[in-house]
């Protein structure tokens, strides 16, 4: 496994005529983890994995992957990208579509994408255009992964499947994850799809990179602190308060801290992954970032 970040970004910006889609963007991810990129429309997710991918020029910054720019040849060869719309050829026929895969990618692994529909009951003779959503998204993930990438990028995959084909579509990705220790990053808006998937986090909210780091250690050093409105203030001042609510009598922190001895009146409790995505983007000014590891040139 390599040193080097499978994505780093420094300044990372653009602009779509005054407005700024990302601005400031810096994070660096490390190689084989399967990352979370999470915020609510309009945040900027699309345009980071854009340009990651190459599709996009930054304004400001750069981005790399592996160490190389984002969209040279070299990066370009690592990297696999399934758009939201899962992009296929609907005159196509399946077969014609792993054809199309083979010609274009060097890498590319015909036996296992023919296993992997024919697990699946994908007929090849089909037009990518007469598939259901679900068997669409298979296609389009079986041709990214068939490249056999070091990075697999994914712009909500499982936008517009019903539960079970999400399920599917997951799960073949996990699988896809532990046999090759290739990187995933992919963006989602449903938290619920990155349950117990993910093992790492990356918040964006109003085009800025507001959370990123170790979803376990995330986690660990957040929890939720409830008691007596009266010892609120004292306890908020020896932690960092992510978001607060008060009533007459009982308060509750969502901080930022470690093992924090407390007053008998007041409890805690850990935080879920949803709990901790709702308070940041609750609270844009808010921010939980790692110590950078990024490359010094």
């Amino acid at each position: 496994m390599t040193d080097l970040p499978i994505l780093e970004a420094t300044g990372l910006g653009k602009r779509y005529r005054r407005s700024w889609a990302l601005r400031d963007c810096s994070l660096s991810v490390p190689s084989g983890r399967v990352i979370a990129l999470v915020g609510p429309n309009g945040a900027g997710k699309t345009t980071l994995l854009h340009l990651a991918v190459g599709l996009l020029s930054p304004d400001q910054g750069t981005v790399s992957v592996l160490g190389q720019a984002a969209g040279s040849g070299e990066a370009l060869a690592r990297i696999a990208f399934m758009a939201q719309d899962k992009p296929l050829y609907e005159s196509f026929t399946v077969e014609e579509m792993l054809t199309f895969g083979r010609r274009m990618n060097p890498k590319w692994d015909n036996d296992f994408a023919l296993r992997r529909l024919a697990s699946l009951d994908i007929p090849l003779k089909r037009k990518a255009g007469k598939l259901s959503g679900g068997q669409q998204a298979q296609v389009a993930l079986t041709v990214a992964l068939a490249k056999r990438p070091d990075l697999l990028v994914l712009d909500e995959p499982m936008a517009n499947l019903d539960p079970l084909a999400r399920h599917d579509v997951m799960r073949g990705l996990m699988e896809a994850v532990a046999d090759t220790g290739m990187t995933v990053l992919l963006s989602s808006h449903v938290v619920s799809d990155l349950e117990n998937t993910c093992d790492w986090l990356i918040v964006l909210n109003g085009g800025r990179v507001q959370v990123s780091g170790d979803l376990d250690e995330l986690l660990a050093e957040h929890r939720v602190l409830s008691g007596p409105v009266e010892g609120a203030d004292a306890l908020a001042a020896r932690v960092s308060v992510v978001e607060e609510n008060r009533s007459e009598r009982q308060a509750t922190l969502f901080a930022r801290t470690g093992p924090i001895p407390l007053s008998p009146q007041w409890t805690d409790r850990p935080v879920s992954l949803e709990e901790l995505v709702l308070a940041y983007l609750r609270k844009p000014d808010a921010a939980a970032l790692p110590r950078p590891a990024l490359a010094v040139s």
